[in-house]
């Protein structure tokens, strides 16, 4: 049995990755790794049926769902659901307010499927009311594509009350949840949601390696003939499975092992609601921090989510942000390389094995930091 993450103490001497993804993994989620596996053998298909059946779980999708992992990096698990659920003789509404709702446009785009886009800025959330108001003009519309935490500024949109206007008008819900299932509270049975995405590298605490979309049955079996490519088509992908209790084609052996391991730890913590707890003391750590020594987060406390934090980028003329990356580098931190705000800001993921200790340390990293950049305005940039 593996232990629970409990602290700082026994990281290896390796930077700490606060990015949306890869994550900062236990030791012995690394040590998982250390064996090879065979493809087809018996001991990685229990492997394989664990993860789909612990997904499940977590999601409170037990009856009636499907789990399907698939190759790839959250990006394909988008794409190959919009791919087998978004009609092709209806249109699709897409929201979105960062970088990921508009990478999904984007895929939906290639697959010359209809949609209509629904954008707000990336600092404000959907509204529910504009949401029904649009489906009721809309009646053609087949499907409501949404982000539960968009990491493009860290902002938690209100998917509860989105999901239950789009179901009373009759349209299938398609939940891009990467950087939040396994933390923030997802009951697609409770929240009326048929389609969700996540990955391998997020809030379970995996590595990079395969994503999975976790289905309505009726719906997948529906979807037979729907996607746009092979390698996507989660309608073959889960019939294999079902029948193989393997993957179709190559599957990422060593990050399957090493995710088992992952699921282990995530209920020994208590599951999402012990994960959400931790995550939502880091970010406190984190922000209060930064405030602290005269940052200021992007987002208000009641707007923001527990797994990105988006900070403002000092209008010091001293201050350049590569310099103040590879600072923190050095010191032993990798933040996220770069901004996706239209706002100048650069963001900081509070997620994978750390604990609030690694955020005090992390301020005191991005004090010294700015110290050395000889940056004294913190005013936020225009």
């Amino acid at each position: 049995m593996t232990r629970a993450f409990r602290g700082p103490e026994g990281q290896e001497s390796t930077p700490y990755l606060l990015t949306p993804g890869p994550l900062t993994t236990t030791p012995a989620v690394k040590e998982a790794m250390l064996r090879d596996w065979g493809s087809w053998d018996a001991d990685l298909r229990k492997v394989v049926a664990g993860i789909r059946e612990q997904l499940l779980d977590i999601a409170d999708a037990a009856n009636g769902f499907e789990c399907v992992l698939l190759q790839g990096s959250g990006s394909y698990g988008v794409e190959a659901a919009l791919g087998n659920f978004a009609p092709k003789d209806k249109k699709t509404l897409m929201l979105t307010n960062g970088a990921y709702g508009e990478r999904a446009i984007k895929a939906l785009a290639y697959m010359n499927r209809d949609f209509i886009s629904y954008e707000t800025d990336e600092l404000e959330a959907p509204s529910a009311d504009e949401v029904s108001a649009l489906l009721k003009a809309n009646p053609d519309i087949g499907a409501v594509f949404m982000v539960q935490c968009e990491t493009t500024s860290g902002i938690v949109n209100p998917i509860e009350d989105i999901a239950a206007v789009a179901q009373k008008a009759g349209c299938v819900v398609i939940l891009d949840a990467m950087s939040s299932f396994g933390a923030m509270d997802i009951s697609m049975k409770r929240m009326g949601i048929d389609v969700v995405i996540s990955s391998a590298n997020k809030c379970i605490e995996g590595v990079p390696g395969f994503t999975y979309v976790i289905a309505r049955r009726d719906l997948l079996e529906a979807s037979q003939g729907m996607s746009h490519s092979l390698a996507l088509d989660l309608y073959e992908q889960w019939s294999y499975m079902q029948k193989s209790g393997q993957f179709r084609f190559t599957p990422p052996t060593h990050t399957l092992v090493a995710f088992a391991v992952a699921l282990e730890q995530h209920a020994a913590e208590g599951g999402a609601p012990g994960r959400l707890a931790r995550y939502k003391k880091t970010a406190k750590t984190l922000r209060d921090g930064m405030r602290k020594i005269g940052l200021s987060p992007l987002l208000g406390d009641n707007e923001t989510g527990p797994i990105i934090q988006t900070f403002a980028t000092p209008r010091d003329k001293n201050f350049d942000f590569t310099t103040f990356y590879e600072g923190l580098k050095k010191r032993g931190f990798i933040i996220y390389p770069g901004k996706l705000t239209k706002k100048p800001s650069f963001r900081v993921g509070n997620m994978g094995a750390l604990n609030w200790e690694v955020m005090e340390m992390l301020v005191d990293a991005t004090q010294a930091t700015l110290k050395e950049m000889n940056v004294t305005d913190l005013t936020p940039a225009e």
